[in-house]
């Protein structure tokens, strides 16, 4: 007999459907319940590609005896934190306030009016490893409640004061000036493990924004010392086990310091994120690792993270038929038999395959030593070996693929589909690739289609024909993001349009005036204990750091300088959080440095379709350029009166042409490629 959360779409959810736990989804009937019956709220947050979550989901959760215990004595809730990182955010600050750490699954103990007053992690189902066993766990819990009232109303009180006081970053500090940055450098570097690339020991995050921060120290400061602390890192990277070896994409972290072990979810924003950051390494160095690492990317997401309507889906799992990476590892016997004796021996010295393994008897595939070592070994040619080498990734790809594979999360989110907007319409630009442009488009329309309701407001996620849930303040300044990358790689005006509307939403609905800052619910969201403001950008950039980053782009766009105004306020806002941790405040970085520079604004009049048009186009996306705005107006289009760097730019000579402003002063307009080099670079 299926529980209430048979009605739901979150794959996460529907995982846990056929427990014995009366679940119910985050909502007014459980809270209502919980408050009709005097039962406190046991709230169970996770994800669908969470480990974790789903060894506690098999010892605890499917334990008939054990959900008897949290039927009897809690409305139970189940939350998909990717659908609502509002209740992963409130409750997950709780938690870190209560125990000093955090993760998922997060499970936390609230009265029925929603304010927690205990809460933890995993909680195994009998005593192990200094954790309570879970089923004492719920009766000490439960007889707290009902005993000890008062206390337990009390300290919940005391946390959600502190909880509401977190939410604010701060007095601004001091003035917005370089000097942030060249201390925030200074910190990064401390930090920075020159072995083997990243920040700490282990487990490494790939850490993509604070990569992209140091990339615009680069570039400011010309110190070769950054170029090699981004280089090392991201070289490490596709050499080792958190890269997919055979067919692409990243997984979401590495529990060694070496990159080698990963946990082997593979997260939709992480490759959104780690795609675009190689490629503006690409740009910077012009090394063709760092395109391939890109296109390879993108190609598994185009294959296997992409729905038919144009959406990208969330992740895929860590677990395939309940064990851990089992998808991902190899024995040198298996290799041996598809790629024949001789050229299974060049190959599992290659990938590291050997008979103990480095993963629970099995090996995870990575890279050893350069393919130029491995050629001079074997007495191959450079060339011989890249085509062995080629040849034997498709094959062992193909075997791989007739596995089973680890758990789809095929829910749509907004903000994430955002990031991967931005990543295929930027490297589309780059590279000069229709196909990507193409996927971008098709994404763009199917957000604008599904996730905008009637009444324009955007929604969160998206699946099985279904929209839902109002949008977060993260999803706005994704997408729009995405959207004013999809222009440049366009020149279509719809997308600019779209972007700027949004842009307007985004303020009215997240702004706090007032209070001097962005909330991560709009303003006609549910009511909650707290209204949530995560400013940290860590897996992905913050809501806010997003928002920030977009309006000092919109304000050039469209000229509006109440965007640059409502940005410095929420820049200096920040600058005591980013002076403590600049690790968490990489996206922040980089809108500072955007705020502190005098943007590159770039204008190309001319059909798409043209050779010179897309010469042009091609010269500015060959420079790393970071901070710029490029608007595109076709030679057929009517005046653009809104978008003060498109209005009176004629073409020159009836040639597609080029126009490099600063501050709306401009240089000669340009008709060859090789003239906007000499501007651009100057």
């Amino acid at each position: 007999m299926p529980n209430r959360l048979i009605n739901e779409t979150s794959p996460y959810l529907l995982q846990h459907a056929h427990n014995p736990v009366d679940w119910y989804p985050w909502g007014p009937a459980a809270l209502k319940l919980a408050q009709e019956v005097d039962k406190p709220i046991l709230l169970s947050v996770g994800y669908s590609a969470c480990h974790w979550c789903h060894v506690m989901e098999r010892e605890s959760f499917e334990n008939e005896e054990i959900a008897s215990i949290m039927n009897d004595n809690f409305v139970s809730i189940k939350v998909d934190r990717e659908e609502r990182p509002d209740i992963d955010s409130i409750y997950m600050t709780a938690v870190q306030t209560m125990t000093g750490q955090g993760g998922w699954p997060m499970t936390v103990f609230l009265t029925p009016t929603g304010s927690p007053f205990y809460g933890g992690t995993y909680f195994p189902p009998d005593d192990r490893g200094g954790l309570p066993a879970f089923p004492k766990l719920l009766v000490a819990l439960a007889e707290a409640y009902n005993e000890k009232r008062d206390e337990i109303q009390q300290s919940t009180d005391q946390l959600v004061q502190h909880i509401q006081h977190l939410g604010k970053s701060g007095e601004p500090t001091g003035r917005l000036t370089e000097s942030i940055g060249l201390e925030a450098y200074q910190t990064l570097a401390k930090q920075f493990d020159n072995a083997e690339g990243g920040f700490g020991l282990q487990p490494k995050f790939p850490q993509p924004m604070v990569y992209e921060f140091l990339l615009r120290h680069y570039l400011n400061t010309q110190d070769p010392t950054t170029l090699e602390m981004v280089e090392l890192t991201l070289t490490k990277m596709p050499t080792g086990g958190i890269y997919d070896q055979l067919g692409g994409g990243f997984h979401r972290y590495s529990t060694d310091s070496y990159w080698q072990v990963p946990h082997f979810e593979k997260m939709l924003y992480d490759n959104a994120l780690l795609a675009r950051l190689y490629l503006h390494v690409y740009q910077v160095t012009d090394k063709s690792i760092y395109r391939s690492v890109v296109e390879q990317t993108l190609e598994y997401v185009a294959r296997e993270m992409m729905s038919p309507e144009g959406g990208f889906y969330s992740a895929q799992d860590a677990d395939s038929e309940g064990e851990e990476g089992k998808f991902f590892v190899w024995r040198p016997e298996e290799i041996n038999h598809i790629l024949g004796k001789e050229d299974g021996r060049i190959i599992t010295q290659y990938y590291g395959v050997s008979i103990h393994g480095n993963f629970e008897g099995r090996s995870i595939l990575h890279v050893t030593d350069s393919q130029a070592t491995f050629s001079k070994r074997f007495g191959l040619s450079v060339d011989t070996f890249n085509a062995l080498l080629e040849s034997s990734k498709e094959r062992l790809f193909k075997v791989r693929d007739k596995r089973v594979h680890p758990g789809l999360d095929d829910k749509i989110l907004c903000s994430w589909n955002g990031l991967m907007l931005a990543s295929f319409a930027e490297a589309a630009s780059v590279f000069g690739r229709d196909d990507f442009r193409q996927i971008a488009e098709d994404n763009a329309k199917f957000i604008i289609n599904n996730l905008i309701s009637d009444t324009g407001r955007l929604l969160r996620t998206y699946k099985d024909g279904q929209a839902k849930l109002n949008a977060y303040l993260e999803d706005y300044g994704a997408l729009i993001d995405g959207l004013l990358l999809l222009h440049e790689a366009t020149s279509d005006r719809y997308w600019i349009d779209v972007a700027t509307d949004l842009g307007t939403a985004m303020v009215d609905l997240f702004w706090d005036e007032n209070e001097e800052l962005f909330y991560d619910t709009g303003h006609d969201h549910e009511k909650l204990v707290v209204r949530p403001r995560d400013y940290s950008d860590n897996a992905m950039p913050c809501g806010s750091s997003m928002a920030t980053s977009v309006l000092l782009r919109l304000a050039i766009v469209t000229g509006n300088q109440e965007y640059e105004r409502i940005a410095e306020i929420s820049l200096n806002s920040m600058l005591a959080f980013i002076s403590r941790s600049p690790v968490g405040t990489g996206n922040w970085l980089c809108a500072l440095d955007f705020y502190l520079s005098s943007p590159r604004e770039i204008a190309i009049i001319g059909e798409r379709s043209e050779e010179s048009t897309k010469a042009l186009a091609a010269e500015v996306y060959r420079h790393f350029l970071p901070n710029r705005v490029v608007l595109g107006k076709r030679s057929s289009d009517a005046e653009h009166e809104n978008f003060p760097l498109l209005t009176n730019r004629p073409m020159l000579n009836n040639q597609p042409t080029a126009y490099v402003c600063e501050k709306y002063l401009c240089l000669s307009p340009v008709t060859i490629a090789k003239d906007l080099a000499m501007q651009l670079t100057r």
